[in-house]
């Protein structure tokens, strides 16, 4: 039972520094709130205009192919450390997460993250549709037409 005891107190450690911050934040949270409190920071800078469009989906999908990649090297690390003593369940056990980075990797190229070229528009159907038509500003008073 005494072999429990770091991780019993590591659960109550956990638990007091979750209720203070509660505590402390409801302490110190602003009284008088107005709209400078309120709004975003944005790294000291107040923007002078709105972003000129969305981001594309391909800034995602190469952040995605980022983490594939960590957590291919993050997993293979530390079977190249014990790949002998793991024998051909190792080697099985790599292959079948390999070819499952493999595939996540395929998905990705296939939806365009590595396409960096012209955005060719095959649908027509959204042709119409801009950011203005499809993005209600917060604190806008415009009511769009349904």
């Amino acid at each position: 039972m005494i072999q429990y005891l770091p991780i019993l107190v590591l659960i109550v450690l956990a638990t007091l520094f979750a209720v203070l911050s509660i505590i402390a934040s409801a302490l110190m949270a602003p009284r008088k709130p107005n709209p400078a409190k309120s709004a975003p920071y944005e790294c000291g800078i107040i923007p002078s205009h709105e972003p000129p469009e969305r981001f594309p989906v391909r800034f995602f999908l190469v952040a995605m192919i980022f983490v594939v990649f960590d957590i291919e090297i993050i997993f293979i690390y530390p079977y190249a450390v014990i790949s002998r003593s793991l024998g051909t369940f190792g080697v099985v056990e790599m292959l079948v997460f390999g070819v499952t980075m493999f595939i996540a990797f395929l998905y990705l190229v296939s939806n365009g993250a590595l396409n960096w070229g012209r955005i060719r528009r095959t649908d027509q159907a959204y042709a119409d549709r801009t950011s203005s038509s499809t993005i209600r500003r917060v604190g806008s008073n415009e009511q769009t037409a349904a």
